[in-house]
């Protein structure tokens, strides 16, 4: 079953509906768009198709050029004045079951004016238009396609422009992440390259403290650190300490009483 019925008058605008119809069907497929042309197999009775499609479609775009109410019949007069021109049969039976009908007025048409209309058209005047120029037929396209993708939801949920971006922006939501993974591992491996030239203490979420290339005496743990002589002890003792990285020196010097003869 088709969702949407292309009409268009012969004699009138056919390149645009041509174009309509298969822009459509590119982006929600063939079997969705019913364009008399492309849709009616060779053999099939033309009348009884025309008028399933018709009765069976979502919407209807009624493709309107400037030619649209003056194309004649073989009787010289206006085709649309003739109740069996099916142009005019096919809107009909659209606006008489309720569906959608969208006007699509093509380069220089105007607004439908009402007094060519026959009497069971005259409801086309009063639906809200979309247009079509040749000058910008992919802006006005992709206009009339989101137009019935949010209109239709069965279109929508079908809808091959829509896919495709999610899927680029997918894709580029995965190339970011994996930009970032990247960008963490060189880090983590620059900061574990800068750990094993230096002196460090790094947990598993590269929390810690490491000090790089150290050139005088470090300490990284609790209690005092001292850059210069330090010394130390009792009345019994002395330890001195001093150096840098590359060594310390311990010296301890023991001072032993001394008993003189003066008794001091």
């Amino acid at each position: 079953m088709p969702d949407v019925f292309v009409n268009y008058r012969t004699g009138d605008e056919e390149s645009a509906a041509t174009m309509i119809a298969r822009e459509l069907a590119r982006r929600f497929g063939d079997e969705r768009i019913f364009f008399a042309s492309n849709s009616i197999d060779p053999g099939r009775r033309f009348p009884v198709e025309l008028v399933r499609a018709v009765e069976e479609c979502e919407a209807l775009l009624a493709v309107i050029g400037p030619r649209w109410a003056e194309v004649r019949g073989a009787n010289g007069r206006p085709a649309l004045e003739a109740e069996q021109d099916w142009t005019r049969r096919e809107i009909q039976t659209a606006l008489d079951r309720g569906a959608l009908v969208i006007p699509v007025l093509v380069g220089k048409a105007t607004r439908i004016d009402r007094a060519v209309l026959p009497d069971d058209l005259l409801e086309l005047a009063d639906c809200q238009y979309r247009r079509f120029d040749h000058r910008n037929a992919e802006s006005d396209l992709t206009a009339l396609g989101d137009t019935l993708a949010r209109l239709l939801p069965e279109l929508g949920a079908v809808d091959r422009d829509a896919r495709a971006v999610r899927e680029r922006a997918e894709a580029k939501s995965r190339e970011k992440s994996a930009r970032d993974t990247g960008h963490t591992r060189m880090r983590t491996r620059d900061v574990e390259q800068r750990v094993r030239g230096g002196i460090g203490n790094l947990n598993g979420d590269l929390s810690g403290t490491f000090v790089n290339e150290p050139q005088g005496p470090v300490h990284t743990g609790q209690g005092h650190q001292y850059n210069a002589p330090h010394f130390e002890g009792d009345n019994t003792g002395l330890q001195f300490t001093a150096g840098d990285n590359n060594g310390t020196v311990h010296q301890r010097f023991e001072r032993e009483r001394r008993h003189s003869d003066d008794g001091r």
